[in-house]
């Protein structure tokens, strides 16, 4: 009897999906009942277009995260500290923010433990499968070598299954590895969780020895290849996953506990600097290889709005490395953009930034607020002469938006005082949106959930290089200096961008967290840079604030006002291991406090 691609078993090791959607690389995946196809039908000898099976690895390709409003309907960055969620019902995300959550409590949404190992799960089948397909299409690699296109989609799968687990092991530490084992009914399941340092080698190794199996950028057919990973993707993966081995989390100070068996589990048994320098390298060969002195495949973007709205061109958006591709829609604006408007110009206002992050973006010269005399800070008009990144990532009052200037004031257009939920913080997010400034109404443009850009690399490259140094070198300053440049902040008569000159490494690491803050707000990145950073203890120590907007006769009054409280405790660094998969596997060891 061929074997079915759905099997009847218990765990989610065992399971791929109830469902396979089969369909060409577009937007929107027609689904039909698994068990109507076996393998030999999927992975068809005959079948020298591969179309079966190619469109089983597009399944792959959907189970990745699609970051705009997908935690319930908000950003994930509305469970750290730049924004909170107008939902009033206790949304996931303020649940994760207050920790309403526990190992039989979960937030499926997020912790992911089922999602990813359904993907490692049907990477596992397309690695033992796709070899006997005839594909007649071949594909060049970056080094001009000639290969046959089930190359490329072995190494696609394996890409995503790598993925996948450094999804799991940011989330978790270490867990279960199971190499290309795809499990049945009957076999033994009471897998044990792999070390942290056994994962990390692990991903490093699967991304070293597939990287000239994949594509480069850029694909002959931006349309239906610009999705895929390629040697980009996967080095800038390393990149990533290097960076959070050696960051303090899992380097320097990994959750305490009294259980032998937990400690290797939750980062490594001692530190050392030299991951530091792993990182740095990882992040420069990338730099090295692909950026503006090397291949040129990506560079900075000169469009910082237009990131996430255009496929991948490398002449209209040079900065894309990795990316989930969406339809047309004005899903975002709808779901986010300011309250107070009508018609095909009404959005819900889910997504409200904080005070705390606006703060972050410092003064037109990179100088931070206070200390800029060319642009001194003044509280009552504080939103003048600003980081440009600013009007690019927050919705202001007195901001252009839909042909008018938004009143976030209270009783204001945008926020009445009313039965209704209008902002509580005064804000409402403005990045993932398009050029709305002037036009009347939403239109229909394509909003990318970016994954890797060129400017997360530099990041990477600037934060591991000091890290590693006793003091920021020239090459640290130079990342931090492209990012600021870019973002149009002025030069200044040093040349430094607002940075000062011979700064300490404990300087330039507060300078460097706060760039990728403002940088990269609301890509999810913030919540998990306060984990691995082991600074969200300090970040929820007081509250999350808004901005409390009154009108007078003699103008507008701006004052700051607390809008979260949500203390943070240890355990909360890492995920509880789902209770389902430790009562059932007495190998499966709980992570600390849990």
């Amino acid at each position: 009897m061929k074997m079915k691609l759905k099997l009847n078993i218990w765990s989610i090791l065992i399971f791929g999906s109830g469902l396979l959607f089969f369909s060409s690389c577009t937007d929107s995946y027609e689904s039909f009942p698994v068990d109507q196809f076996t393998e030999d039908y999927v992975f068809s000898k005959t079948d020298s277009m591969g179309k079966q099976a190619s469109a089983f690895l597009y399944t792959m390709y959907d189970i990745l995260d699609n970051g705009h409003n997908g935690i319930g309907g908000d950003y994930l960055d509305a469970a750290s500290d730049d924004a909170i969620s107008i939902n009033q019902n206790e949304p996931d995300v303020y649940k994760l923010a207050v920790g309403q959550y526990s190992a039989n409590n979960r937030i499926s949404s997020v912790m992911g433990w089922s999602k990813y190992y359904t993907g490692i799960r049907k990477a596992n089948i397309i690695i033992k499968n796709i070899d006997v397909v005839p594909y007649k299409t071949t594909f060049v690699n970056i080094n001009g070598e000639v290969k046959p296109l089930n190359k490329t989609i072995k190494a696609e799968a394996r890409f995503l299954r790598t993925y996948f687990y450094f999804e799991l092991v940011k989330r978790y530490g270490g867990v279960p590895l199971l190499g290309d084992s795809i499990y049945k009914l009957g076999d033994n399941m009471e897998i044990p969780r792999n070390s942290f340092a056994d994962c990390i080698e692990y991903m490093v190794s699967e991304l070293d020895s597939i990287k000239y199996d994949l594509r480069s950028v850029s694909m002959p057919d931006p349309t239906m290849y610009a999705h895929a990973a390629t040697i980009e993707a996967a080095m800038a993966l390393k990149s990533r996953i290097l960076l959070y081995a050696a960051s303090p989390l899992f380097n320097e100070s990994p959750i305490s506990t009294n259980n032998a068996a937990q400690k290797p589990l939750v980062g490594y048994e001692s530190y050392d600097a030299e991951r530091w320098k792993r990182a740095a390298d990882a992040a420069k060969d990338f730099i090295d290889t692909f950026g503006p002195n090397g291949r040129k495949t990506v560079n900075l973007s000169n469009n910082f709005m237009g990131i996430f709205l255009s496929y991948y061109s490398s002449t209209v958006n040079p900065e894309l490395i990795f990316f989930r591709q969406g339809g047309q829609d004005k899903s975002i604006e709808t779901n986010n953009g300011p309250l107070g408007f009508s018609g095909n110009s009404l959005g819900k206002g889910r997504t409200n930034p904080t005070q705390n992050l606006v703060d972050a973006f410092p003064m037109k010269d990179g100088k931070p607020r206070g200390e800029s005399t060319l642009y001194p800070y003044n509280s009552q008009k504080p939103y003048d002469n600003r980081d440009p990144r600013l009007a690019l990532t927050v919705l202001y009052n007195g901001a252009n938006w839909l042909g008018r200037v938004l009143e976030t004031y209270r009783g204001g257009a945008n926020n009445p005082t009313s039965s209704a939920e209008y902002t509580k913080t005064s804000y409402y997010m403005r990045k993932f949106m398009g050029n709305f400034v002037s036009a009347t109404e939403y239109s229909n443009n394509y909003h990318l959930w970016v994954i890797f850009r060129y400017a997360e690399i530099l990041l990477n490259y600037a934060e591991a290089e000091n890290e590693y140094l006793s003091a920021p070198s020239q090459d640290v300053y130079n990342s931090i200096i492209l990012l600021r440049k870019r973002a149009g902040i002025a030069a200044g008569t040093d040349k430094l961008y607002g940075l000062k000159a011979n700064m300490t490494k404990e300087e330039m690491r507060a300078v460097i967290q706060n760039e990728r803050r403002i940088e990269m707000a609301f890509e999810q990145q913030r919540f998990w840079d306060i984990r691995r950073w082991r600074i969200a203890e300090n970040v929820f120590s007081t509250p999350l604030k808004g901005m409390s907007i009154v009108k007078t006769l003699s103008g507008l009054t701006y004052t700051e006002v607390d809008v979260l409280s949500a203390n943070f405790d240890e355990k909360r660094y890492l995920f509880p291991i789902p209770y389902s998969e430790v009562i059932k596997n007495r190998n499966m060891v709980q992570n600390p406090k849990w």
